[in-house]
């Protein structure tokens, strides 16, 4: 059966995500141990035992989540599966830097430090307050994206994640984003909610998170990546190490096109997707795409196992 390996983006953070991989297999605790060393801090005490609010701060989020899907990948090897079983690996905007270490194309250690300017240079970018998020639910993306241009009135106001056939996210100036949950309200959304995020993700507002990007990428080895990466912005597979550079950097203002990276990978014949690290969120989004494509969450060494032992029956 072809399968995908898919890893989760911001949102999915939970204290203690993790610790029970690194407790169960050492190839687990030395990605922990690695992403402390890249980032000069105990971040694995951070989401072991610290607090919900600290973790969920943008700049330790991203590492944090990256660090727990790499532990789950490394316990997933320790059984027999390797990343090489997969014919895709997809990540969720921060996801995609998870697949990219999962497929050798970054180290875990530039990966780490990746995260923590993008997470930062995100959070820095608009000031608290001036930016928002709001997700549409029961409308499609074509409508979704309409509202949103509608909703600009001379202000940022962009569909920034199209997650599934019915759950679309808008992103930009908080006042563009409010008129377009008025708006999508109107248009018989089912629900249209502000998010708690902390700033405008995946739209242009984020442009000075993008520079920053691509000066830290500049200076990073990407090498080929043993499995082709479906990446974000394109909803297509990418494996040119310049390219992979490029599409990063355009991720950072550009929509995640979740739902059309599903539908590329079921098309192409995957009939099994397996979701690597903290949370379910994903698994939730890809049944709605294709009730064709079996999902499969890989978190803990349970999931490990049973996940494992499946391969080998």
């Amino acid at each position: 059966m072809s399968r995908a390996f898919v890893f989760p983006g911001q949102g999915a953070q939970t204290i203690g995500m993790g610790r029970a991989l690194a407790d169960a297999y050492s190839a687990a605790r030395a990605v922990f141990e690695e992403v402390d060393d890249a980032l000069g801090e105990a971040l694995s005490r951070l989401i072991w035992e610290g607090e919900q609010d600290a973790l969920t701060l943008t700049r330790n989020a991203q590492p944090a989540l990256m660090a727990t899907s790499l532990a789950a990948m490394r316990a997933l090897e320790s059984e027999g599966v390797a990343v090489t079983d997969a014919a895709f690996l997809a990540g969720h905007s921060l996801g995609e830097y998870s697949a990219l270490a999962a497929t050798g194309a970054l180290s875990v250690a530039d990966t780490a430090r990746l995260l923590r300017i993008r997470g930062q240079a995100m959070q820095e970018a608009v000031p608290v307050g001036v930016g928002a998020m709001a997700a549409l639910l029961g409308l499609d993306f074509e409508t979704a994206k309409s509202i949103a241009e509608e909703a600009a009135q001379g202000e940022v106001c962009q569909a920034a994640n199209d997650n599934d056939p019915a759950q679309v996210v808008v992103s930009g100036h908080k006042a563009a984003v409010e008129r377009a949950v008025g708006i999508a309200r109107e248009r018989g959304a089912k629900r249209a909610v502000l998010l708690p995020v902390s700033a405008p993700f995946h739209c242009a507002l984020m442009q000075p998170a993008a520079d920053a990007m691509q000066a830290a990428l500049a200076g990073v080895e990407i090498a080929v990546p043993s499995v082709p990466v479906v990446a974000n912005v394109r909803a297509a597979p990418v494996s040119d190490p310049d390219e992979i550079r490029a599409l990063l950097v355009e991720q950072v203002t550009g929509s995640v096109r979740w739902r059309e990276s599903v539908a590329f990978m079921g098309g192409a014949g995957v009939r099994e997707i397996w979701e690597i690290g903290a949370g379910k969120a994903l698994s939730g989004m890809i049944r709605r795409i294709d009730r064709e494509i079996a999902t499969r969450a890989v978190g803990t060494p349970e999931e490990v196992t049973a996940a494992s032992e499946s391969v080998k029956v």
